[in-house]
């Protein structure tokens, strides 16, 4: 086991198995140093566990908590591209968008579910830039979706 993913453990996660994709493309693409993921939505045992708008089917709170899921899924995509997470020299960018009603305006603090995660499993190395926007639905009707781009330490 890595050590991140004994991290994980410490930390009472899991990494989940590789979310398939539900269109045309791959969960993730390595180029040189980089490895980009598609963007994750919540689903967990192939399911979403709540679907809608944050700030009316959603509540802002159980959508910080998708996000860490959504963060989940994508490091299982990094996994599956280059087979060890202790390959990640850090975290370079976490793109997250929010499915929101009209009104709401706390999209940076429901991505925080996701920034969060990533920095309590990889420390300093988890400190990112960030963007988190507003938009009027996403795939599947998820609250929240999340993708990342992380650098790799070189190859042995």
């Amino acid at each position: 086991m890595s050590a991140v993913e004994r991290r994980l453990t410490e930390l009472g996660l899991r990494l989940p198995p590789l979310v398939p994709p539900v269109a045309a493309y791959v969960p993730a693409v390595r180029t040189g140093p980089y490895v980009y993921t598609s963007g994750q939505v919540p689903l967990v045992d192939g399911a979403l566990p709540a679907a809608g708008k944050v700030g009316a089917e959603v509540s802002a709170e159980q959508a910080r908590e998708l996000a860490a899921v959504c963060a989940l899924n994508a490091l299982a995509a990094v996994k599956s591209v280059v087979g060890d997470l202790d390959r990640v020299a850090r975290v370079v960018k976490v793109l997250g968008f929010v499915a929101s009603a009209p009104d709401f305006t706390g999209q940076p603090q429901v991505i925080n579910g996701a920034s969060e995660l990533l920095g309590e499993v990889f420390g300093e190395r988890g400190q990112h830039a960030r963007s988190a926007v507003g938009v009027a639905v996403l795939p599947l009707d998820a609250p929240v979706e999340v993708e990342l781009q992380v650098e790799l330490t070189p190859e042995a």
